[in-house]
């Protein structure tokens, strides 16, 4: 069963904020989760884009595809300049872990049932991640270009999800 948006807020504040209740991700922790949080997503537009028989889902995941691959080189770069080795930690396995589930669950889905569990896990994966952008991430970022970069990216999060709820309405028809 695929998470609620309720369920997936729940499973992300439980990764981040007790871990980081005291003193928040250090910065290559964020680093992880940013580039993971994006691995996931990508991952998932890619499964959407050959799975869909939808014109309109399949132009919405490329553009996941390519939004987020695009936030990954620019997160790539910036730690590479800053010799900052993104670390592996809890929440960014817990988002790995997360995203491979989802995409079991739609490779076994077809049709109308796939494009909706997709466009319905991006509305909820997009607010959680937007949460934890503004509640955690940015509050956390202790390098200046890092937070720079994070709120940088923050609005093109904000049109994927308005994006998604768009199509989420459109299905429900």
């Amino acid at each position: 069963m695929f998470f609620t948006k309720s369920a997936l807020l729940a499973v992300l504040a439980a990764a981040i904020l007790p871990v980081y209740a005291q003193q928040g991700p250090t910065d290559p922790q964020i680093a992880a989760i940013v580039v993971t949080a994006n691995q996931v997503d990508i991952d998932a537009g890619k499964l959407a884009a050959s799975h869909t028989k939808s014109k309109e889902v399949r132009q919405f995941a490329q553009q996941m595809v390519t939004d987020h691959s695009g936030v990954n080189k620019q997160a790539t770069a910036l730690v590479t300049k800053l010799k900052v080795k993104p670390e592996p930690n809890d929440t960014s396995r817990s988002l790995q872990k997360g995203g491979d589930e989802n995409l079991a669950k739609l490779k076994k889905l077809k049709g109308a049932g796939f494009d909706k569990a997709y466009v319905d896990h991006e509305v909820e994966y997009h607010q959680a991640v937007l949460d934890a952008i503004d509640k955690t991430l940015v509050p956390s970022a202790r390098n200046a270009e890092l937070k720079d970069l994070l709120v940088k990216v923050r609005p093109a999060f904000v049109a994927h999800l308005d994006h998604a709820k768009h199509l989420q309405s459109a299905l429900g028809k």
